[in-house]
């Protein structure tokens, strides 16, 4: 049977707060290119893909499905990362990028509501949302402290400074997916 850990994952939670803070900036200069009628339909495929997650809770509010689900989003991330870095930027590099974080924002309430059921204690959850915080506050600070630093060797131009970022980005998520795994006991 899978069991969860709740030290390492706490560890992971952090880690993937940081990535968000860090992300979180970029996303506006990537999506640029973007039509503002992509954002509606992204919108309106984000919440039927949750009401169809919604409605396989009776089968996947479990430590089994709630670590494969993990495990395919924290993939998927790594995998837009890594496409950033690889292919040139423009509009086709946006929108997967979009389609890349609305699949896997299609899991937030499932994985927020999942990790209440499998930490179920005040002291954990406390714990958790703690970390979660201090995550993302910092990866924002980071964030700040890394656009402010790389324009101090020239780099000034928002695509050169996003396309530097997503090194440090590609770095977080391999560190996330091994605290991932190092999160579940048992995985299938």
């Amino acid at each position: 049977m899978i069991r969860i850990n709740p030290l390492w994952f706490v560890r992971y939670k952090f880690a993937n707060s940081i990535f968000l803070g860090l992300s979180l900036g970029a996303l506006f200069t990537i999506y640029a290119p973007l039509e503002p009628s992509t954002f509606s339909i992204g919108g309106v495929a984000l919440a039927a893909g949750m009401l169809i997650v919604a409605r396989l809770y009776r089968y996947i509010l479990n430590a089994k499905w709630f670590f494969r689900i993990s495990l395919c989003v924290e993939l998927l991330l790594l995998l837009a990362v890594g496409y950033f870095l690889i292919f040139p930027y423009g509009y086709q590099t946006a929108l997967i990028l979009y389609i890349a974080y609305q699949l896997s924002f299609v899991f937030g309430s499932y994985l927020v509501r999942t990790e209440t059921l499998l930490l179920d204690t005040d002291e954990l959850l406390m714990r958790l949302d703690t970390a979660k915080q201090i995550g993302y506050l910092a990866g924002m600070a980071v964030g700040y402290l890394f656009y402010k630093s790389i324009e101090q060797y020239g780099i000034t131009a928002h695509q050169d400074q996003i396309y530097a970022l997503h090194y440090l980005l590609l770095a977080i998520e391999v560190i996330i997916i091994i605290l991932l795994l190092k999160s579940f006991q048992n995985r299938v």
